[in-house]
């Protein structure tokens, strides 16, 4: 029978497996890419959003000592992509070219697939990003810091709920994102919790119309999803994550009367 893993050493193996998954950071040589390692890594998704959402922030705070505030923006934005690989930005693409392009759930599974980007998903991208510049560029910079560490957390804690909620879509075939969706357990959402929501508590976070915002778009989403795939694949999770850090955004520089 074989020894158990220590609880602490199983952990920190899932951490820095969400790190090598989501990020293009460098991990020791011997956490490779393994369905066991990865399997329960999950809760630790939101975790990389604060380390996301930090990196932007900092970025942003440094640049709106030297340009103007778009440009810093601008600048955090790439940092972050930098950071993560486009992981999600490409899955936002991929998505909604799949359900732009795609009349059925096999049409649209076959074109989430195909590397090369079409004209639903360079749009969706293309506005997406507008957006969240110019969301961002409208606050002044301390804020804008706040938002971005908020945002990126609160929206990968929404994908953690989302995976928890929707079974995974695809039956067959080859899928890096498949052993995290193995282990999405009710501890998995608690300890995302803790990381995801921690940033609302910060002095001048937007609690209310930021993270229902975001609540909003993620729940919308998840019944898109049921309605058109039963489920969900690992692109669909980029995209959620994008569409609820935007909503995140959207609702927190709102001007509510």
């Amino acid at each position: 029978m074989p020894e158990a893993i220590p609880v602490a050493r199983r952990e920190l193996i899932r951490l820095l497996a969400a790190i090598q998954f989501f990020t293009c950071l460098p991990v020791p040589g011997w956490v490779d890419h393994s369905e066991e390692h990865l399997r329960g890594a999950i809760h630790y998704l939101p975790v990389i959003g604060l380390f996301v959402g930090c990196t932007g922030a900092a970025t942003l705070l440094l640049g709106s000592l030297l340009w103007p505030p778009v440009v810093a923006v601008v600048a955090s934005t790439v940092a972050t992509i930098l950071l993560t690989g486009a992981l999600h930005e490409d899955g936002l693409a991929d998505a909604i070219d799949g359900f732009g392009g795609g009349r059925t759930r096999d049409q649209a599974l076959a074109i989430m697939k195909d590397p090369r980007i079409g004209v639903f998903g360079a749009l969706a991208l293309g506005l997406a990003l507008l957006l969240k510049v110019t969301c961002l560029q409208a606050v002044v910079p301390a804020r804008a810091a706040l938002l971005l560490v908020s945002g990126h957390a609160l929206s990968r804690f929404g994908v953690v709920v989302l995976m928890a909620c929707l079974p995974y879509a695809r039956a067959t075939g080859a899928s890096r994102a498949r052993p995290l969706a193995q282990d999405v357990s009710s501890v998995s959402i608690a300890v995302a919790g803790l990381a995801g929501i921690a940033p609302l508590a910060l002095p001048g976070a937007p609690t209310l119309g930021g993270a229902g915002a975001a609540a909003v778009v993620g729940v919308i989403w998840g019944l898109y999803l049921r309605r058109r795939l039963g489920g969900y694949t690992g692109d669909c999770m980029g995209a959620g994550q994008q569409l609820m850090e935007l909503g995140f955004y959207l609702g927190a520089t709102a001007r509510l009367p």
